[in-house]
């Protein structure tokens, strides 16, 4: 009686296993089908939607499968970041800092690092992908993370204030680095290096400011002033199309080819602003435009007083190095005592526009061109111009990208003979002198300094011999009136028509 009750419990008790086993196996089965399924459809995901699913942060590698992973050399990095940090912090001082003079806005006297140390905690790389889109070319995309424990002081000095430390913590920086190894049949068989951030996704830097021992609101605007600094300098010098160009190993090599050079101009004509927001308490805003492809060559329209709807009709050329990936910045201020209020920006991608044919473009204009730290979000009226790109042949490139050579050559003899504090402030200079007729380079037109010989109002800049004939590329002035009255005291990030290193528009 017990076996016959022993082996009926045991083949139930198996038909029980095996029943519980095969359900857990269709279970297991569905649950892969449905992860599967997932799979599929992310897969067949583009990039913007995957960028609402997994946010800004999202490697490449995971929209495109080209980026390929590279842990080894995130584990190389941790090895090497002790000492690679030492010389890393020398090169930047000996390299950024001439940035952050030459950038330093007109309302900043001084702008350097105090301290400056990398931190214990080394980038990482996503990924990377390699092309070879030229015979003597290798293209490296390096999908770049960082998020150290880095520490930067910063020593601003303003009129009337004494030096102030400034520290920068929390940095996070999200870009692809575009690398180009230019080929050579020599050892090391690379004749030159090409660094680069890529336009597009767009570069990421956030970091938050603090005042060391003092208040952040000692230097009224200080902290947008830092914010328009940093991305000056990252716009105008590694956001590709811009590059650095590194020779290597003492081969001599010919790297005009790798150079940025200009393609065309831009004739962009103001026409007028509708429903501009408000910023006086009493009366209205005294608006004007400043307008730039390179944050280095900006011009400006006359101011406008008391008006939220003002009519320019000014016209302007800019130079455009890539079509395809640089934009024309419109920014509008209402001019005032003290520091000017931005009352909004506009950006129009050059690659909308066609060759050779006038469009006329109504621009909404935007708190901020990056509205993910704007809390004030309301509209900000609208801009109306008409833009023209020329793009240019052998002849006219050549003779802009000499122009833009000699045009930075003299802002650098004007700053070492104390005339200017930086380039940026060279717009600055220009206008103390406009009224005696001789104009210091601003943003590419105008006359020089030298022995005295200014020519103003034809856009040939004279320095020293009267060789410097920038105004015909550079942001010169064609049309519009300069009217608009200055007021005492007050600084602009650039200056009037007239004060764009001396050239007045024609009537």
């Amino acid at each position: 009686m017990g076996l016959i009750s022993g082996v009926v419990m045991g083949m139930m008790f198996g038909v029980a296993l095996m029943a519980g086993w095969r359900k857990m196996m269709a279970y297991r089965d569905a649950k892969r089908l449905a992860k599967a399924v997932d799979i599929k459809v992310l897969a067949s995901l583009g990039r913007e939607e995957l960028k609402k699913i997994c946010g800004d942060n999202s490697p490449e590698w995971i929209s495109f499968p080209v980026y390929e992973q590279v842990k080894w050399l995130n584990k190389l990095l941790v090895k090497l970041w002790p000492f690679v940090t030492e010389a890393a912090e020398m090169v930047i001082r000996e390299s950024v800092e001439p940035l952050l003079e030459q950038y330093r806005p007109p309302g900043i006297s001084s702008l350097k690092f105090t301290k400056l140390s990398l931190g214990t905690v080394a980038p990482k790389i996503e990924g990377i992908r390699v092309q070879s889109l030229k015979e003597s070319q290798i293209i490296m995309d390096i999908d770049f993370r960082w998020g150290g424990d880095l520490s930067i002081i910063l020593g601003v000095e303003a009129a009337h204030v004494a030096s102030m430390p400034i520290q920068l913590k929390n940095l996070q920086v999200f870009t692809v680095v575009r690398v180009i190894f230019q080929l050579a049949e020599e050892i090391p068989c690379i004749s030159a290096v090409v660094v680069a951030l890529l336009s597009e996704p767009a570069p990421r830097i956030d970091y938050t400011l603090k005042a060391v021992g003092g208040s952040l609101t000692a230097i009224p605007g200080l902290a947008d002033m830092i914010d328009d600094t940093v991305n000056s300098i990252v716009n105008d010098t590694l956001q590709w199309p811009h590059r650095i160009i590194v020779p290597i190993g003492g081969i001599p090599v010919d790297t005009s080819e790798l150079e940025l050079k200009p393609q065309g101009k831009l004739v962009v004509t103001v026409l007028k602003a509708n429903d501009l927001k408000n910023k006086e308490v009493i009366g209205k805003s005294d608006p004007y435009v400043v307008l730039y492809v390179r944050p280095l060559f900006k011009v400006k329209t006359k101011v406008i007083e008391d008006n939220l709807n003002p009519v320019w009709n000014e016209t302007f050329e800019l130079i455009a190095e890539d079509k395809e990936t640089q934009s024309l910045i419109l920014e509008v201020y209402d001019k005032d005592i003290g520091q000017d209020k931005k009352l909004g920006i506009g950006k129009l991608p050059l690659i909308d526009l066609e060759k050779e044919t006038e469009k006329e473009i109504e621009l909404r204009l935007f708190p901020s061109l990056n509205m993910t730290k704007v809390k004030d979000k309301k509209d900000r009226g609208t801009i109306t111009l008409k833009v023209l790109y020329h793009a240019f042949n052998k002849e006219e490139q050549d003779a802009a990208l000499e122009a833009e050579k000699r045009i930075f050559e003299e802002r650098k003899r004007l700053k070492e003979a104390g005339v200017i504090g930086s380039t940026m402030d060279a717009l600055e200079g220009a206008a103390s002198l406009v009224g005696s007729g001789v104009g210091v380079v601003g943003t590419g037109i105008g006359a020089g300094l030298g022995a005295g010989v200014g020519i103003v109002g034809t856009g040939l800049g004279a320095v020293g011999s009267g060789l410097t004939k920038a105004g015909r590329f550079m942001g010169r002035t064609i049309t519009g009136h300069s009217g608009g009255s200055r007021r005492s005291g007050a600084t602009t990030p650039v200056n009037s028509v007239q004060e764009n290193g001396g050239m007045k528009p024609s009537q």
